[in-house]
């Protein structure tokens, strides 16, 4: 039995299933966890199904969360989307589940559930979910025009429009599928990629801030300056590509301060920058991942290794 058949076989035998993803979404954690409920509830629409998690404002567009009862989790699946390791799922009573299932592309670093599909070929955990709607599969969930327009977010949100390495010609040809539904893909991508013009006028800040040494970029994003553009640390995530078109830039860190720790956002357009942040408290994929440091002078020291990494 193919690990796809099981997660049906386990959802089909479930009447509360509740649906998790990782803290800070993004479109694809969102899109797959949302996109997994509704083609559950299409196909059962008996089950009690629910997703949760924290609102993010930027991504209400696309779903909001459900309010659970704990009680609930006593007799339920408990799925986990899209999240890598058990301290970023979003709500900590995902274990409380009577049986979990994670489902997710992000390298192996923490394995956990009952059941765990992790596939890191795949471009994002929303084209594995479309996976679960193949007809050659038994009790194969249904799809609707709203879980295509779900899992075509998520999608194009982890392949940055179809342009990272992880896009594959199984990407596309599920990407194809799900633009054959009837959903606005303009209005989608409206939603996805605006920005307000207090982001716009920080990007301009960020722009300005470009200095590349070996090949390596990097900007400080203090409190002092958030609060002068008026960003709140969650908004600066739809910057997170704005040196990716510079020429002479291979990979770039954008440091991010909040209350009481100071995020990374690591990319790199060659070199796999994974194991460095796995190294600050972090991880992801080879070329787009995150990590989080406490003091400004370790900023430094990630910045030192990055750019020793990319020479």
């Amino acid at each position: 039995m193919t690990i796809k058949q099981e997660i049906l076989n386990k959802i089909k035998t479930y009447d509360t299933i509740i649906i998790h993803r990782h803290v800070r979404p993004d479109p694809d954690a969102i899109g797959s966890q949302v996109g997994l409920l509704k083609a559950i509830k299409a196909t059962y629409p008996e089950k009690r199904v629910f997703s949760v998690g924290e609102n993010d404002p930027s991504l209400t567009y696309l779903a909001t969360m459900d309010q659970v009862q704990s009680d609930y989790y006593k007799s339920a699946l408990v799925i986990v989307n899209d999240t890598a390791n058990r301290p970023r799922v979003d709500d900590e009573r995902f274990s409380e589940g009577e049986a979990i299932i994670k489902i997710d592309h992000h390298p192996e670093v923490d394995p956990y559930g009952d059941i765990s599909w992790v596939d890191p070929t795949a471009s994002s955990t929303s084209e594995m979910i479309y996976q679960l709607t193949d007809n050659t599969l038994k009790n194969r969930l249904e799809i609707t025009d709203d879980v295509a327009r779900l899992l075509y977010a998520g999608i194009v949100g982890d392949t940055g429009r179809f342009l990272f390495p992880s896009t594959s010609t199984q990407t596309f040809e599920v990407a194809s599928n799900l633009v054959a539904y009837n959903f606005d893909r303009s209005t989608l991508y409206n939603k996805m990629y605006e920005v307000d013009q207090s982001l716009a006028k920080l990007k301009g800040y960020l722009l300005q801030q470009v200095d590349v040494e070996s090949n390596v970029t990097s900007v400080k994003l203090t409190k002092e300056i958030l609060n002068e553009y008026k960003v709140s640390p969650d908004d600066t995530s739809k910057l997170v590509g704005t040196y990716g078109d510079i020429k002479g830039v291979s990979a770039w860190a954008i440091f991010v301060e909040e209350e009481d720790i100071i995020r990374v956002r690591l990319r790199s357009k060659q070199n796999a920058i994974n194991e460095l942040a796995a190294r600050f408290n972090g991880g992801g994929h080879a070329l787009a991942a995150g990590a989080t440091v406490y003091s400004w002078q370790e900023a430094d020291q990630l910045i030192t290794e990055l750019q020793q990494l990319c020479r």
